[in-house]
C-alpha cells in the first residue's frame, strides 16, 4: 500500500506540504489553548483578575478562529487530494486493463476487474482522505499532549505509561483479526458482481428457461456469504470501540481521583489539573480517532493489494521493443500467412491448434469450416494478437505479427466478431468506431455494403438513432450488418469475418457477400461460417476438425476429395444444390 500511496500522491507534494502545514498549526494551537485555560484559572480566576481573563481569554478566542480557518483549509485541501488520488489510480487501472490480452481478463475475471476499479479504489481514497485529516494531526497531537502533561505534572503523567500500552494492544488484536476478514469481503464482493452480471447479460436464458428462482437463489447465497462475513467484522467493531471509549472514561476518572489527591496535598494547582485532564482527553482522543484510521486500514491494505495485482501484471501479449514497419506501399498487402502453428490455451494440457499452415492472399476470399470445436475462432483470433501461436508462425506481409506494434497491426485488420457487439450511442457514432474521421457519404457508403441502409433510414434520426449498450435496442441481424458497417469503413488491407453472417436471412447474406466483393475487392476476405452455403464460391476453402487442417481447396475440389468437408456439406444441402 505504501508504494501504491507514495506512487500517486507524489504529483500532488506540494498541496500535500500545505496540508501538513496547517495541521500542525492546528496542532499547536490545540495544544497551547489547555495551557491559556489553566492559566486564566491559576492567574486569573484565583486572582479575581479580570483584566488577565479578558486579555488571555482574548488570545484563546483569536487562536481559535485560526484554529478554525485552518481546519476547513486543511478539509478542503485533503478532499481534493484524494479525490485526484482516486482518479489517477482508476485511470491507470482501466489503462492497465486495455493493454490485457484475453489470456489477463479471464485469470482476473470481468467482475473481479470492475470490482478492483470502483470499490477497492475507493476504499483507499477514503483511507487517504482521513489519514490526511486524522493520522497526520494524531501522533502531533498525542506525542505534544504527553510532553505538555510531563510539563504540568510529572507523577500525574504516569497514567499515560499505562493507558497508551493497553489502547496499542487493543488495536494489534483486531488489526490481526480483521485484516483476513476484509480480504474475504472483497473477495464476496467480486462473487456478488459476478453473479450479478451473469444475471443481467442473460436474463433472457433466465426468463426462458424458468431459472428466475434458480438464480435469485444463487444471489442470496452469495449475498448471504457476504452479509455473514461482514457481520463478523461489525461486531469485531462493535466490541472495539466501546472498549476503547471505556479505557477513554476510566482515564478521565483516575485522572481526576488522583489529580485531587495532588491538589488538596497542594502539589499542583487546580488550573494545572484543568489543563492536564484536557491533555489528557487529547492524547486519548486522538488514539481513539486513529483507532477508526486503524479500522480502515486492513480494508484498505487489501484493496490496495488487489490494485497493485493489476498494475502490476505484465501482459503476456506486448508490442517488442523494437518493432517492424509495415510496408504500406507493397502490392502484396494483406498477405495473412499460418506456417505450422501450434496454440495452447494456458494451463491446457492439450494444444486446441496443431500444424496449422494455409495462405489468405489479397484480392480473394478465404473461408474456414469446421465441426463446432474444431478451432476456427481460435485461428483467426491469432491473427490480430487477442492471443499469441505457441508454436510456429502468424505473419501478415511477410512479417510475424510478433514483430509489429499491436496498433499497427490492428490498424491493418477489420474485425467483425463472433458476437456483435454496439456500444451506447447513435448509428454514426457506432460506424464511426471503425474510423473516427469518417464522413457521412464514407458511413452509408458501408451500410449500404453491409445491407443496412434501408433499417436504419427507417430507425427515427437516421445516423442519430439512438443504440442502447450492447445494442440491445435493434435484432440480432441488424446488430451484426451494423458491425460488419463499422468494419468496411475502417477500409483496411484485411477483413476478419468470424462467423458474421449467422443471423442473416439467405437472400440478404447473398447481397451483402456480392457488395463485399464487388466493393472492397483488393482486399483479404477470412470467413468463418458455419452455414456452407456463405462459402461456396471462396477462392480457398480450409477445412478443419479437432485443431487440424485435413483440406484447402475450392468448393468443387474438396467435395471430391476431401470426406470431412463432405460431411458438412451434405449435413446442410442434398447433392443437386452442393454440385449446383
Amino acid at each position: 500500500m505504501i508504494g501504491l500511496l507514495r506512487t500517486y500522491l507524489r504529483p500532488y507534494s506540494g498541496p500535500l506540504l500545505v496540508v501538513m502545514g496547517l495541521l500542525l498549526v492546528q496542532a499547536i494551537g490545540n495544544l497551547y489553548l489547555p495551557d491559556l485555560n489553566g492559566d486564566i484559572i491559576n492567574n486569573g480566576v484565583a486572582k479575581g483578575d479580570n483584566d488577565h481573563i479578558l486579555r488571555v481569554g482574548g488570545l484563546m478566542l483569536v487562536v481559535t478562529a485560526l484554529l478554525g480557518v485552518a481546519a476547513v483549509a486543511a478539509v478542503y485541501l485533503s478532499s481534493r487530494i484524494a479525490m485526484s488520488f482516486g482518479r489517477d489510480v482508476r485511470s491507470s487501472i482501466f489503462a492497465k486493463v486495455e493493454t490485457f490480452s484475453q489470456v489477463e481478463v479471464n485469470h482476473f475475471g470481468p467482475a473481479s476487474l470492475i470490482t478492483r476499479n470502483t470499490n477497492d479504489v475507493q476504499q483507499v481514497q477514503q483511507l487517504v482522505f482521513l489519514a490526511l485529516t486524522i493520522m497526520i494531526s494524531a501522533p502531533i497531537l498525542i506525542v505534544g499532549g504527553i510532553i505538555m502533561a510531563l510539563r504540568t505534572d510529572v507523577p500525574l503523567s504516569g497514567l499515560l505509561v499505562v493507558v497508551i500500552p493497553l489502547m496499542a494492544l487493543v488495536i494489534a488484536v483486531v488489526m490481526s483479526r480483521a485484516i483476513p476478514l476484509f480480504r474475504a469481503t472483497q473477495a464476496k464482493l467480486d462473487r456478488i458482481n459476478q453473479v450479478m452480471r451473469e444475471t443481467l447479460a442473460g436474463v433472457r436464458v433466465i426468463r426462458a428457461f424458468v431459472r428466475t428462482r434458480h438464480e435469485e437463489a444463487r444471489f442470496e447465497t452469495a449475498s448471504e456469504d457476504l452479509f455473514d462475513t461482514q457481520l463478523r467484522v461489525t461486531r469485531l467493531f462493535a466490541i472495539t470501540i466501546p472498549t476503547m471509549t471505556g479505557i477513554l472514561n476510566l482515564s478521565t476518572v483516575a485522572v481526576l481521583w488522583f489529580g485531587a489527591m495532588r491538589v488538596e496535598a497542594g502539589a499542583m494547582p487546580i488550573g494545572n489539573l484543568t489543563a492536564f485532564l484536557q491533555y489528557l482527553l487529547q492524547i486519548l482522543f486522538a488514539v481513539l480517532t486513529a483507532v477508526f484510521m486503524f479500522v480502515l486500514i486492513p480494508r484498505a491494505a487489501v484493496s490496495s493489494g488487489r490494485i497493485r495485482e493489476v498494475l502490476d501484471t505484465q501482459p503476456t501479449i506486448h508490442d517488442p521493443e523494437a518493432p517492424v514497419a509495415l510496408d504500406r506501399h507493397s502490392e502484396e498487402r494483406g498477405l495473412v500467412e499460418f506456417r505450422d502453428v501450434e496454440f495452447r490455451y494456458p494451463g491446457a494440457e492439450e494444444p486446441v491448434l496443431r500444424g496449422v499452415s494455409f495462405t489468405a492472399a489479397p484480392g480473394e476470399t478465404t473461408a474456414i469450416v469446421g465441426s463446432t470445436g474444431s478451432g476456427k475462432t481460435t485461428v483467426v483470433n491469432l491473427i490480430p494478437r487477442f492471443y499469441d501461436s505457441t508454436e510456429g508462425a502468424v505473419l501478415v506481409d511477410g512479417v510475424d505479427v510478433r514483430s509489429l506494434a499491436r496498433e499497427d497491426l490492428w490498424a491493418e485488420i477489420g474485425v467483425v466478431p463472433q458476437k456483435a457487439f454496439l456500444f451506447s450511442g447513435t448509428v454514426g457514432s457506432n460506424v464511426r468506431f471503425g474510423k473516427a474521421d469518417a464522413t457521412e457519404d464514407e458511413i452509408w457508403r458501408a451500410l449500404d455494403i453491409a445491407q443496412a441502409r434501408d433499417f436504419v433510414e427507417e430507425m427515427d434520426g437516421g445516423l442519430d438513432a439512438e443504440i442502447t449498450q450492447g445494442g440491445t435496442n435493434v435484432s440480432g441481424g441488424q446488430r451484426q450488418r451494423l458491425a460488419i458497417a463499422r468494419a468496411i469503413v475502417k477500409d483496411a488491407p484485411i477483413y476478419v469475418f468470424d462467423d458474421s453472417f449467422s443471423a442473416l436471412d439467405f437472400t440478404t447474406d447473398a447481397r451483402l457477400r456480392a457488395a463485399l466483393d464487388r466493393n472492397i475487392r483488393r482486399a483479404t476476405k477470412i470467413i468463418v461460417a458455419q452455414r456452407v452455403g456463405t462459402i461456396l464460391n471462396a477462392d480457398r476453402i480450409v477445412v478443419m476438425d479437432a485443431g487440424r487442417v485435413v483440406g484447402i481447396g475450392t468448393h468443387r475440389e474438396l467435395l471430391d476429395t476431401n470426406e470431412t468437408y463432405r460431411e458438412i456439406v451434405y449435413s446442410q444441402l442434398s447433392e443437386a444444390e452442393a454440385v449446383a
